[in-house]
This record gives C-alpha cells, sequence and structure tokens, in this order.
C-alpha cells in the first residue's frame, strides 16, 4: 500500500477514485507524562514522552487508515492529510485522525 501526501504517486495513472478514507485514534495522556512533561516545561527541552506519544497515535492513525483503504479495494491513498486535537475536560486526551483518498493504480 502506497501511502502520500501528494495527490498522484509520480510514474503510476490512478485508474479507480474509491473514496475519501479516514484514520482516527484517540490517546489518554497519563498522569505520569504530564508529570515529567512539566518537568521538562519547567527546566526546558524536548518532551521525550509527550514526542513518543504523538509518534505512537500518528502510526496507529495511518495504520487504520491503510486497513480501511484496503477494506474498499484500493492499493493506495493519495492527499494524505493529518490532524491533531486536544479533547477532554483537562484537556488530557490526543486526537490524530489520517485523511486521505483512496484509489487504485495501473
Amino acid at each position: 500500500m502506497i501511502l502520500t501526501t501528494t495527490p498522484s504517486v509520480e510514474g503510476r495513472k490512478i485508474s479507480e477514485y474509491k473514496g475519501i478514507v479516514f484514520g482516527e485514534v484517540v490517546n489518554g495522556v497519563d498522569f505520569v507524562k504530564d508529570f515529567a512533561a512539566g518537568l521538562t516545561n519547567f527546566f526546558g527541552g524536548r518532551s521525550g514522552s509527550y514526542e513518543g506519544e504523538l509518534i505512537g497515535a500518528r502510526e496507529a492513525a495511518l495504520n487504520e487508515l491503510e486497513k480501511r483503504a484496503k477494506a474498499m479495494g484500493a492499493d493506495a491513498v493519495v492527499g494524505i492529510d493529518i490532524d491533531y486535537e486536544v479533547l477532554g475536560q483537562g484537556n488530557n486526551m490526543l486526537m490524530v485522525t489520517a485523511s486521505g483518498t483512496a484509489v487504485v493504480l495501473e
């Protein structure tokens, strides 16, 4: 499965558009990560715990997008866009949404 942010795949022709496909993931950020990130915020530097959470959520959203595209009969997803949102009463939930167009290539 080819996943790309570009509107086409170089050297390949799109023969069929299957439709828009999404992959969504909502992850909670726990107390330990919040505490570690707070220390990083106070002392400076990068927050490895939040970065790891973000990377994991993004990869999970792309995996879900790929799974749904395969179920539609696609062999590629073009024009992928990834959005990030913070949800929850205490802003302790991270939502990552990946969307694109599922296509069949020649």
